[in-house]
């Protein structure tokens, strides 16, 4: 069988096997295999329509010391659109994402907009940290890219927390860090989405760090439409206390319009440095994927964010991406397939630190938009992304994906 047949049977099955260094060639699938492993291949803990929520939107999931699956997304009240009457919500599952338990609130919006989940486990404490975005809900994005709302109104950045004996039960109030790590001249910004970082390795062992993104006010004497993306660029936050305070690390500040670094994601490599993997938002170059690394922690890139060609056929959307470890050093990428549309969601898999990736597994021909990738534990890989037939937001659903050879 050719590694593309393999691809289009695991399509077909709704599982996979993940073998030798990570998904790749040696790809197969089978329900009788998966069924040897686990006894569900999927799930959907979010549905449009249901639990008081017209949609649910921006996915973003980790694994908890205690090996409970946290499913976080955007609980939007007055449909699809970005702006209004939006919480985050929170399922959790103690079966590795086959079933789930009650929807709660973490974060209510209460007519404003609160989103752009972004959590983190602290691996020492078993701490649960979630950073999440925050704006008037009376005012859109366009309005704060435009600089025409007060800073109370426009975007601002918030933490919570929730204990390793909670584990996910219950979260803190929600904290404002913005003064911390938000420039004056900032307009817009966006945590994630996605889960973040924490660094198990190197020199900064302990540190979170939060992938993020901003819009600047243009530079003195330049139009200022406020809508033009070449004012976009990638940042990161950090702490060294478990969520306690926070530093701005990098900034990408070049605004050349060339390439525009927006939502991101992040992992860290064996040798442990970070990869920064982020959406090209209309830049000039060809190509919806940049990417850079880091070698202290987030406080600096090693190059400018670069398209990274092998993605290529990721449309402009946010994605993914996580690191194995144990059995596999492969870095896993996952986002939708088709270069000008939101549709089949896909992993790919790099070999090479995310220098370049290889197309492994297409899940479904559906609508795809939004994705994160989760450790579920040895043997499973998780992806909770928004997919549908009709519309592309008409559920969250949890693909689990079986990594052989680990553990």
């Amino acid at each position: 069988m050719t590694p593309l047949s393999r691809i289009l049977l695991a399509a077909t099955t709704g599982a996979a096997l993940i073998t030798g260094t990570g998904i790749g060639t040696d790809l197969t699938a089978t329900k009788a295999q998966a069924a040897t492993r686990s006894y569900c291949t999927s799930s959907v803990p979010y549905i449009a329509g249901k639990g008081g929520y017209d949609t649910y939107r921006i996915p973003a999931a980790v694994t908890t010391r205690k090996g409970t699956l946290l499913a976080f997304a955007e609980g939007r009240h007055g449909g699809a659109g970005d702006s209004g009457n939006i919480d985050v919500v929170l399922r959790r599952s103690t079966d590795g994402g086959c079933t789930w338990g009650p929807l709660s609130v973490v974060a209510a919006g209460r007519g404003d907009t609160r989103g752009n989940p972004a959590p983190v486990v602290d691996e020492e404490t078993g701490r649960i940290v979630l950073v999440t975005s925050y704006n008037d809900g009376a005012v859109t994005e366009a309005q704060i890219m435009r600089g025409e709302v007060t800073p109370q109104q426009s975007r601002r950045v918030f933490v919570q927390t929730s204990s390793g004996t909670n584990d996910g039960r219950r979260f803190t109030p929600p904290r404002d860090i913005t003064a911390q790590v938000k420039l004056p001249n900032w307009r817009w910004y966006a945590t994630g989405p996605g889960h973040a970082v924490y660094l198990s390795r190197g020199p900064h062992t302990g540190r979170i760090v939060i992938p993020s993104n901003h819009s600047a006010a243009p530079p003195t004497g330049s139009p200022d439409t406020g809508q033009e993306s070449k004012y976009y660029g990638g940042h990161a936050i950090y702490s060294d206390n478990v969520g306690r305070t926070w530093h701005l690390g990098f900034v990408d500040d070049s605004y050349d319009g060339i390439e525009n670094a927006n939502e991101t994601s992040a992992a860290q490599l064996p040798d442990g440095r970070l990869y920064f993997s982020s959406r090209d938002q209309n830049g000039l170059m060809p190509g919806n994927r940049l990417d850079s690394y880091s070698s202290d922690g987030g406080e600096s890139l090693d190059r400018p964010y670069s398209v990274q060609p092998t993605l290529n056929d990721v449309p402009i959307v946010q994605g993914s991406v996580l690191q194995l470890w144990g059995g596999s050093n492969a870095l896993l990428f996952a986002g939708p397939s088709e270069p000008t549309e939101r549709r089949s969601m896909a992993i790919w898999r790099s070999e090479d630190g995310g220098e370049t990736f290889e197309k492994a597994l297409t899940l479904s021909d559906r609508r795809a938009a939004y994705s994160d990738l989760v450790r579920v534990d040895r043997r499973l890989v998780g992806v909770l992304y928004e997919t549908g037939t009709e519309g592309t937001y008409e559920s969250i659903e949890f693909r689990r994906v079986v990594v052989g050879g680990v553990g």
